[in-house]
């Protein structure tokens, strides 16, 4: 049986990424790699944020070889994209065989442009996801405050929608956000967001508010609702927040639970 340590992922940005525009106004120097063991978790997500990393991708993914499974962005922090990344990417999962996905960050907008890609291009882009006689998954971010967007289109050509709930106080609705996402995309694989800091809010994420998310997100993967949760960000892990500090504790207390 596996354990519920194989369904968590960290949230991967160059480090430093968040030491301005959030008022966190702190200096980190973790690297994803780094956070992942800080944290107790082999599975990762490397987003990039402000165009960092640079590609070609090989050499900074060198220490992402020790890890179970990786998901790298075809689309970044922004929403920001483009035909030259994505083919990055596939080149970098073609060399690093714990490739198993590529994630779509920001990618839903309001206004006349729905998301970064039209659906056109999103199935033009699930054809070049075969790679090496392998399939990676195609993962996309919806945040709860997104549903109004007319998103079907989209999410049908998704293999995962990573669920992610913008300010801390409306954790007490993820029940209900959840439930919507599930009519949404009934045959998307789904994946709760964890925020380690209010982002929405500009603030530390307090415990009690870590705690709920968690133990919900905990409770749908034992009833396998979901398939896994993700804990955002690496780039704050070396900040001694008492969220982080916390979430660390219960990774530990609980990943060898068997699922």
């Amino acid at each position: 049986m596996s354990k519920v340590r194989d369904s968590f992922w960290i949230w991967g940005h160059h480090a430093g990424s968040h030491d301005t525009g959030y008022d966190i106004n702190r200096s980190s120097i973790i690297t994803p790699v780094e956070s992942a063991f800080y944290l107790g978790i082999s599975n990762i997500i490397l987003v990039r944020f402000h165009d960092l990393p640079e590609p070609p991708f090989e050499q900074y993914a060198v220490p992402f070889s020790v890890l179970d499974k990786v998901v790298w962005s075809i689309v970044g922090a922004g929403g920001r994209t483009g035909d030259e990344e994505r083919r990055y990417v596939l080149q970098l999962a073609s060399n690093l065989p714990n490739v198993t996905g590529v994630i779509m960050d920001d990618f839903f907008r309001g206004g006349d442009e729905v998301a970064a890609l039209s659906t056109e291009e999103l199935q033009q882009t699930r054809a070049q996801l075969e790679v090496d006689g392998r399939r990676l998954d195609l993962w996309v971010v919806l945040y709860t405050h997104q549903f109004d967007l007319p998103l079907g289109d989209h999410l049908a050509l998704c293999d995962k929608l990573t669920l992610w709930t913008w300010k801390a106080d409306d954790i007490d609705d993820l029940e209900t956000n959840f439930a919507k996402s599930e009519e949404l995309a009934p045959d998307c694989g789904k994946i709760l967001g964890c925020y380690m800091w209010d982002y929405g809010q500009k603030k530390p994420m307090p415990v009690h508010r870590m705690q709920q998310q968690c133990e919900i997100g905990l409770r749908w993967l034992k009833e396998a609702r979901i398939e896994g949760m993700i804990f955002l960000a690496s780039c704050i892990c070396d900040l001694n927040l008492e969220a982080v500090e916390w979430t660390r504790e219960w990774i530990a207390s609980v990943a060898d639970e068997e699922l």
